[in-house]
C-alpha cells in the first residue's frame, strides 16, 4: 500500500535560480554502505528508478519551510529541495536529518558550518548566542549596526536569525515603526528601512513567513518606503490598497486559497517595486524569496486545479450568452492570468494543468470567445490560444479536425483565427504576426503524429487545403485581379493597394505559403496550379515596398529550388519569369537585395543546370538580359543553352561523351604521367644504346622489320594522349570542332585484342586523320 505522507517531488535549483522538477517519488531514510553513513533516497513511483540519493552529513544546512518543504545545498552551486505531500511526511523527515546531526527538530534550519578564519569560527563558536540590544527607539541605531555587520560572516547571519526568530523580534520592530510614522520621526524610520533590508539578506524561510503573514506584511512594506537615498517616501501601500484591486470572478470559497493568492502577489510586489536592485554579491541571499514565490504559485496553481466546482463555473459563464461583457471580459482575463501562471509550472505539472482545462471544454470555449466583437477580449483569448499550441499542437488539430464534421468553415476555430490576422488593426500587425506564427506551428509536419492506424500529417493537410487555405490565400486573391488575356495569352495581373499595411498582411501571407511548398509538396503544389498562385504572388515584385517583393521572389526561390518539373512547365506555360525580369530591368544599375536576389535566381538555374528552364529563359528573354555583363550569370546560361542545342543537333557528342565515361576506358592521371616518362626514358637509351631496342641477334632484319615494334609502341602512345586530350574536352563541358578531329582519331580495342593483324589495320585506316593530328600539333 502506497503511504502518501512520504509522498515527494524532487527539485534542483538551475543556474536561472528557477526550480527544475526531477520527479515524483517516494523518500526514505536508510543506511548506504556506499556512502558510509544515512542517507535520504527517493524512489519514482512510476517505474522505481532511484531519483536521489543523498547522504545526510553532519556539516550540511537543512532548511524545512512552509511545513513541506525541505531545502539544502550539496555543492556551492548544487541546490536540492523536497516538497512533501503531506506535512506528517515532511516532519517525519526532518526528525531523521535532525538526529542524525544532533539537532533539535523544532529548529528549521541545522547550523552552517562555512570556511572562515580559526580565529573568528573559534570566536563566534564559543560564544553562545548573539545579543540583541533592546527594541527601543533610542537603539534603533545600535540595531542598524549590529545587522550590517553581521551580514558578511555567515555565521553571525545563522545566530541573528535565530536570535530574531527566537525573540519575537520582528514584530517588535513593526510595532517602532508604527510609533515612528505618528511621531513622524523621519531617522527612526531610516534605520528601520536599513534592518528590514538587511533581514531581507538573511535569506531565511522562518523569517519570511513571519514578515509575509496577513497581519505583519503591509507593515514590512512601509518601512521599506523609506529609502535614506530618497528625497521623499514611496506610496507602496497606497497602491496596494487602493488602485490595485482583487476581483474574484468567480467566488473562491476555500479561505487558505484566498489569502494564498494575496500573500503571494504581494510578495511578488516587494521583490520587483519594493527591493532595490539587489548587487551582485547580494543577489545569492535572495533566493529564497525567489523559491518563497516559486512555491506559492505552484500551491495556487494546484489548488484551483483541483476545484472542480471552480472550473466547471469558470467555463460555463464563459460560454454563457447571458454574461454580460464586463464580467466575460474579466473572466477571459482570468483564464488568461492562470494560464500564464502555469508557466512557472515544471513540464510534469504544466502538463497535468493543460490536461485539466482540456477536458473542462477549454476550445470550444475559445471558440465561442473568439467571434465575440470585443477586442480586448478576443485579443486575451488569442493569447490562452497561443499557450495550448505551445504546449500541444496536436491536440488542437484534433479539435478543429473533429468540429469541421458538425459546423460550417466560417465558424471554425482555425478560420476564426484566420481571419482575426487577416483584420488586425494595428498599423504594425503585432497580433497579426503572432497568429502567423501558431498558423505555422500547426501546419508545421515536423510536430504532427503517425500511428499505426493513421496519420496526422495526411488528415490535417487534407483538411487544412480543403476548409482554411482559401481563408487565408484571400486577401492575395482579393488585392490582385485579372483582365482579358494579353497577345501571348498571359493574364494581365496588377497590384490593387500598395499601403504599408495592406503590404505587411500580404508579406505574412507569402511567407507562409513559402513554408508550406518547403514541407507541404503534394497538397500546395496542387492549390498552385490549380489556383495560378504564383502568378498572383510574383504581380508583388512591382510593389514600392521592398520587403514585399523579396518575399515573391523568395516564393519562386523556393518553387525553383525544388526542382520539380511540374513546376518548372507550370513556369515555362505562364511566362513567370517575366515579372521577374521586368522587376531586374526596373531595379536598373542599383546594387541591392532585389538586384541580387534575382541574379541569385538565375544562377541558381544555370549551376544546377535546369535544362527546362535555361532553354526558357534564353529563348525568352536573352535580348533583354544580354547586356548585363557585371555578372557572367546570363552570359553562362547562354553558353548552357548553346551546349545543350550543339548536343541535340550533334548525337554523336552523347555518343562519344558516354564511351569516354565509360570506367574500361579511363585512364588514371598518373599512369599517363608514367606512360609518357617511360617513353621519354626509351628514346634516350636508344640514343645511347640501340642494342636496347634491337637484339645481337636481330641485326640482320631489315629495316622495315626492325621499325614494326616501335611503330607499334608509337600507335599505343597516340592512342593513350588522345584518350586524354578528349577527357580534357569533356571535363571541361565545353563543345569545339577539335573534338570532331578527335573522334576520328581514336580507335577503341578491348584490352585483350591487340594482336599484330588489328593493330596492322587499325594503323592504315588511322593514317588519313594524322595529317590533322600533325596539322593541329604545328
Amino acid at each position: 500500500m502506497t503511504d502518501t505522507r512520504r509522498r515527494v517531488k524532487v527539485y534542483t535549483l538551475n543556474e536561472d535560480r528557477q526550480w527544475d522538477d526531477r520527479g515524483t517519488g517516494h523518500v526514505s531514510s536508510a543506511y548506504v554502505e556506499r556512502l558510509k553513513g544515512m542517507s535520504l533516497l527517493v524512489r519514482a513511483e512510476s517505474d522505481g528508478s532511484l531519483l536521489l540519493e543523498s547522504k545526510i552529513n553532519p556539516n550540511t544546512a537543512y532548511q524545512k519551510q512552509q511545513d513541506t518543504l525541505i531545502v539544502w545545498s550539496e555543492a556551492e552551486n548544487y541546490d536540492l529541495a523536497l516538497s512533501f505531500q503531506e506535512k506528517a511526511g515532511c516532519d517525519e523527515i526532518w526528525e531523521k536529518i535532525c538526529q542524525v546531526q544532533g539537532k533539535d527538530p523544532s529548529v528549521d534550519i541545522t547550523q552552517e558550518l562555512i570556511d572562515e578564519s580559526e580565529e573568528e569560527r573559534f570566536d563566534d563558536m564559543s560564544s553562545p548566542g548573539l545579543e540583541l540590544p533592546p527594541c527601543e527607539l533610542s537603539r534603533l541605531e545600535e540595531v542598524a549596526e549590529l545587522v550590517a555587520s553581521s551580514l558578511p560572516s555567515p555565521l553571525r547571519r545563522e545566530k541573528l536569525s535565530l536570535a530574531l526568530e527566537n525573540e519575537g523580534y520582528i514584530r517588535k520592530l513593526l510595532e517602532l515603526f508604527r510609533v515612528c510614522e505618528d511621531l513622524e520621526n523621519r531617522e527612526g524610520l531610516h534605520h528601520l528601512y536599513d534592518i528590514i533590508k538587511g533581514i531581507f539578506l538573511l535569506n531565511r524561510t522562518a523569517l519570511f513567513e513571519v514578515m509575509f503573514s496577513e497581519e505583519c506584511i503591509m507593515d514590512v512594506i512601509g518601512c521599506l518606503e523609506f529609502d535614506p537615498s530618497l528625497p521623499q517616501p514611496r506610496r507602496h501601500r497606497e497602491f496596494l490598497t487602493t488602485t490595485a484591486r482583487f476581483k474574484e470572478v468567480i467566488p473562491i470559497s476555500d479561505p487558505e486559497l484566498r489569502q494564498k493568492i494575496h500573500q503571494t502577489y504581494r510578495v511578488q510586489y516587494i521583490q520587483d517595486m519594493v527591493l532595490p536592485t539587489p548587487s551582485v554579491f547580494e543577489e545569492n541571499m535572495l533566493s529564497t524569496l525567489h523559491s518563497f514565490i516559486f512555491f506559492n504559485k505552484v500551491e495556487i496553481v494546484g489548488m484551483l486545479q483541483d476545484d472542480e466546482k471552480f472550473l466547471t463555473e469558470l467555463f460555463a459563464q464563459l460560454t454563457d450568452e447571458a454574461t454580460d461583457d464586463d464580467k466575460r471580459h474579466e473572466l477571459v482575463n482570468f483564464l488568461k492570468e492562470f494560464c500564464a501562471f502555469s508557466q512557472t509550472l515544471q513540464p510534469q505539472n504544466r502538463d497535468a494543468f493543460f490536461k485539466t482545462l482540456s477536458n473542462m471544454g477549454i476550445l470550444p470555449a475559445l471558440e465561442v470567445i473568439l467571434g465575440m466583437d470585443d477586442v480586448h477580449v478576443r485579443g486575451a483569448a488569442t493569447d490562452i490560444f497561443s499557450y495550448l499550441v505551445e504546449y500541444n499542437p496536436s491536440m488542437v488539430r484534433e479539435f478543429v479536425m473533429q468540429e469541421s464534421q458538425q459546423n460550417d468553415d466560417d465558424i471554425l476555430l482555425i478560420n476564426l483565427i484566420i481571419e482575426h490576422m487577416i483584420c488586425d488593426t494595428d498599423p504594425e500587425l503585432g497580433g497579426a504576426v503572432q497568429l502567423m506564427g501558431l498558423l505555422r506551428t500547426l501546419v508545421d509536419p515536423e510536430n504532427m503524429l503517425a500511428t499505426a492506424n493513421k496519420t496526422e500529417k495526411t488528415e490535417f493537410l487534407s483538411f487544412f487545403y480543403k476548409h482554411c487555405m482559401h481563408v487565408l490565400s484571400a486577401p492575395l486573391l482579393a488585392n490582385t485581379t485579372e483582365e482579358k488575356p494579353s497577345k501571348d495569352f498571359s493574364l494581365c495581373v496588377f497590384v490593387l493597394s500598395d499601403d504599408f499595411q495592406t503590404c505587411q498582411l500580404l508579406a505574412l501571407i507569402v511567407e507562409l505559403l513559402t513554408f508550406c511548398v518547403e514541407h507541404h509538396t503534394y497538397h500546395i503544389k496542387n492549390y498552385i496550379i490549380n489556383k495560378d498562385i504564383l502568378r498572383r504572388v510574383l504581380v508583388l515584385t512591382a510593389s514600392q515596398h521592398a520587403f514585399l517583393a523579396l518575399c515573391a521572389l523568395r516564393f519562386m526561390r523556393k518553387i525553383i529550388g525544388l526542382k520539380d518539373e511540374f513546376y518548372n512547365r507550370y513556369i515555362m506555360r505562364n511566362f513567370l519569369f517575366e515579372p521577374v525580369v521586368k522587376a531586374f530591368l526596373n531595379n536598373g544599375s542599383r546594387y541591392n537585395l532585389i538586384n541580387s536576389a534575382i541574379i541569385e535566381m538565375f544562377e541558381y538555374v544555370r549551376v544546377e543546370d535546369v535544362k527546362s528552364l535555361t532553354a526558357h529563359i534564353i529563348e525568352n528573354y536573352w535580348k533583354a538580359l544580354e547586356d548585363v555583363d557585371y555578372v557572367q550569370t546570363f552570359k553562362g546560361l547562354k553558353l548552357r543553352y548553346e551546349q545543350q542545342r550543339e548536343r541535340q543537333d550533334n548525337p554523336k557528342l552523347d555518343s562519344m561523351r558516354s564511351i569516354l565515361r565509360n570506367h574500361r576506358f579511363r585512364r588514371d592521371a598518373r599512369t599517363l604521367e608514367d606512360e609518357e616518362e617511360m617513353w621519354f626514358n626509351t628514346d634516350e637509351e636508344d640514343l645511347e644504346d640501340g642494342e636496347a631496342v634491337v637484339p645481337p641477334s636481330d641485326k640482320m632484319k631489315s629495316d622495315e622489320d626492325l621499325m614494326d615494334p616501335i611503330s607499334k609502341f608509337m600507335e599505343r602512345k597516340k592512342r593513350t594522349l588522345l584518350l586524354h586530350a578528349c577527357d580534357v574536352i569533356l571535363m571541361s563541358n565545353y563543345y569545339d570542332p577539335l573534338f570532331d578531329c578527335l573522334v576520328g582519331l581514336v580507335d577503341y580495342p578491348d584490352d585483350d585484342e591487340e594482336d599484330e593483324d588489328e593493330e596492322d589495320a587499325d594503323s592504315k585506316e588511322e593514317s588519313p586523320p594524322l595529317s590533322k593530328k600533325s596539322k593541329l600539333s604545328s
